[in-house]
């Protein structure tokens, strides 16, 4: 029950962090995205990739 616990607080901590970085990318200024080389489209793929890894 313990490990069924903490993997759940992970996923939640997981997918906050990704709800998080994916509107702070949505939410930048156009000319900062274009300086990161940003396409703000694909702030979800990318804050996959930040976040799980994958």
């Amino acid at each position: 029950m313990s490990t069924l616990l903490t993997t759940l607080q992970t996923r939640l901590k997981q997918r906050a962090a990704y709800l998080r970085t994916k509107s702070e990318l949505e939410s930048m200024p156009l000319e900062v995205a274009i300086d990161l080389d940003i396409y703000k489209p694909d702030a979800a793929k990318l804050a996959e990739k930040a976040v799980y890894g994958r």
